[in-house]
């Protein structure tokens, strides 16, 4: 039984509006997501697949409201959720809005486990990008069709970056099943086995907690309204472009995350995940700002290269930091400043899609407050995998995309050339992000943070230390389904 309604609508020029149609017309499906209610072997269950005939399953803001719909519907109905995945990623022509929708779609996805319900995913050939990086990671258990390529980078893009082809054999469901990143790769009628196994186990406890502390009541509607702005937000538009701050936030000299904490006080640097892994390109910290106590994790630029960047080692001491501020009681800061997460095959093979996944679900969850700031670059999964806060800040010129314009415009155009024509489109800037409700607050450079380091430095700390302060006292209670609401209403009008 379909669940499906039609797709909401979406901004779109004529030529994507052409695209959706024929696209439509050759899938015969009107989005890029099925979902529904079935049967197997007399249980009810829910089931989400995409279609990859709709623009390579790509999500984009329709396609990731169907999921989340269809996963708050399994949620309330108590039913056990089958995801089966397969997508090139996130859908380039709606930009930066298509690229955050999987927040929204992790966060449904772990409130459903919360509540005590199976999710279990069934990865087809291909799925890539975002998607593998949210909602196609986050099962209780991970299977995938034999021979599937399977893998967070796209090919593509990394040849358009690098002018090398990705190494042969990494990105697919046999190696990473290999390397523990899956549970394991069998045909669609074995999974299907799988499955009523697993259910046969858990569904007599999911029953059992239900009856104890009730079915979840429905998701709250998003609440209608515009973002709350702080009165006298500074520095909230700019008139260069979007390329303009793109080439500003790559300025070698520019203020990083160390620039922050030396106007911090009481900092307590800590290293590592605690289990055996470090990574230089990130920096953990206990300290106070302006007063403030809380913990600080983000990117270094200062140990980054272009071939040097997060890998899935920091994303994991960035769950550790998520782990101790919930511990500890205090507020999480969370910088993003990275020009995207590692492509390598060291980095596929130790999980980095899943690892993503994990600090989307961790985030959403967190029991305490929560700030992210947007310092500089905000290439890819690596910087999503720190936005989902309370409150989002931006410097004037940072910037956040599913990947870096070039990136982007190799899958779009194939060449590089129209890296600043994308930019601009995909609406990467602080100021679109602010006015499309990614962002919050945007903290102004004069005219660039490279060029008055140290008191671009204390306007940052000082914005944050306001955040943190507004949102003392908050309890867990308030935070999470708050936290929740806002990222459930992103890129919807």
């Amino acid at each position: 039984m379909s669940w499906d309604r039609p797709p909401v609508r979406v901004a779109a020029g004529a030529e994507y509006r052409e695209e959706l149609r024929a696209a439509s017309e050759r899938s015969g499906s009107d989005e890029s997501v099925v979902t529904g209610e079935g049967r197997l072997r007399g249980r009810r269950i829910a089931v989400i697949a995409c279609e990859f005939g709709f623009l390579a399953g790509s999500i984009g803001v329709a396609a990731a409201e169907r999921v989340v719909l269809a996963v708050e519907r399994a949620t309330e109905l108590g039913l056990p959720l089958v995801a089966s995945p397969t997508s090139g990623g996130t859908r380039m022509q709606e930009g930066t809005v298509a690229f955050v929708q999987m927040v929204k779609i992790a966060g449904a996805v772990t409130m459903h486990k919360a509540a005590g319900y199976p999710y279990l995913v069934y990865l087809r050939d291909p799925t890539m990008g975002g998607v593998f990086a949210s909602w196609g990671s986050l099962g209780h258990m991970t299977f995938a069709e034999p021979g599937a390529l399977i893998g967070f980078l796209g090919p593509r893009v990394y040849r358009a970056l690098y002018g090398r082809p990705f190494p042969e054999g990494v990105q697919t469901a046999e190696n990473l099943y290999r390397n523990g990143v899956i549970d394991g790769v069998v045909p669609v009628r074995v999974f299907r086995r799988i499955v009523h196994r697993v259910l046969n186990v858990v569904h007599s406890q999911a029953i059992s907690d239900s009856q104890e502390s009730g079915r979840p009541a429905a998701a709250e509607p998003p609440v209608s309204g515009a973002v709350e702005y702080p009165a006298g937000h500074a520095g909230s538009s700019t008139d260069q472009s979007a390329w303009d701050s793109v080439l500003i936030s790559r300025r070698p000299d520019r203020p990083g995350i160390r620039e922050l904490l030396r106007h911090a006080t009481d900092r307590v640097p800590l290293s590592g995940t605690g289990q055996g892994e470090s990574d230089r390109t990130v920096v953990l910290a206990l300290a106070r700002l302006r007063g403030r106590a809380c913990v600080v994790f983000g990117h270094d630029r200062a140990g980054q290269t272009a071939e040097n960047t997060m890998g899935p080692a920091a994303l994991r001491e960035a769950r550790r930091s998520m782990h101790l501020a919930a511990e500890l009681r205090l507020p999480l800061v969370l910088v993003i400043d990275t020009v995207g997460a590692a492509l390598s095959r060291e980095a596929e093979e130790r999980g980095l899609a899943p690892e993503i996944a994990l600090c989307l679900a961790d985030l959403i969850t967190l029991g305490t407050p929560t700030v992210s700031v947007l310092l500089g670059q905000g290439s890819g999964g690596g910087a999503l995998a720190l936005l989902p806060a309370d409150r989002v800040l931006a410097a004037t010129h940072a910037w956040l995309a599913p990947l870096p314009p070039e990136g982007a415009s190799a899958i779009v155009f194939r060449d590089t050339e129209h890296a600043p024509a994308l930019a601009d489109a995909q609406r990467i800037r602080a100021g679109d992000l602010l006015a499309d409700g990614v962002v919050d607050r945007i903290v102004p450079e004069y005219p660039d943070a490279a060029d008055e380091s140290v008191e671009f430095a204390r306007r940052m700390v000082s914005a944050i230390a306001d955040e943190l302060t507004g949102l003392g006292g908050r309890s867990a209670d308030e935070l999470v389904p708050a936290r929740n609401r806002r990222y459930r209403r992103l890129g919807l009008r």
